[in-house]
């Protein structure tokens, strides 16, 4: 899609657009046996990063999809900033990948699923940067059967 596509969308379409590219990432962790979250950060209508949870190939519990995600961003932009940048997740974030957001002044946050048991909404709800703003539920019922999906196949094995 080109920007001037964008123009005529409403945000929730813009939103449904980018998280469905947060899914493609998710469904690359599903893919490798990792817990299947997704992230990318958008600038300007442009995926500027991108990432996908890598935990257990990296055997590094800090490889979280949003720390991926930031990493490649800051790269794109030449600095640690991401004021004027959103962050689609799949999931909630955990309290790392919050605090991360808070240090990177991340200027807003999209989300598919809640994570009540290691979101950081129930953890330390003050986690985020003052002036990020912080939208739940988009394409949630995607995020949702991709996990569920995922931690049946663990059970089954």
């Amino acid at each position: 899609m080109s920007i001037y596509s964008f123009e005529k969308l409403s945000e929730v379409e813009v939103d449904e657009h980018f998280m469905k590219m947060a899914l493609m990432e998710a469904e690359k962790a599903f893919s490798e046996g990792e817990i299947p979250i997704g992230a990318i950060v958008v600038s300007q209508q442009k995926i500027i990063g991108r990432g996908h949870n890598l935990t257990e190939r990296l055997k590094d519990v800090t490889a979280h999809a949003e720390m991926q995600a930031f990493t490649a961003a800051a790269q794109t932009l030449g600095g640690k900033f991401l004021q004027d940048c959103t962050l689609y997740v799949t999931v909630e974030p955990c309290v790392m990948c919050a605090g991360a957001s808070y240090w990177m002044q991340i200027g807003r946050i999209v989300y598919g699923a809640r994570e009540p048991k290691r979101g950081f909404l129930s953890k330390a709800g003050e986690a985020l940067h003052p002036k990020t703003q912080l939208k739940g539920g988009i394409l949630e019922a995607e995020a949702v059967k991709l996990m569920q999906t995922f931690f049946q196949n663990k059970r089954n094995r």
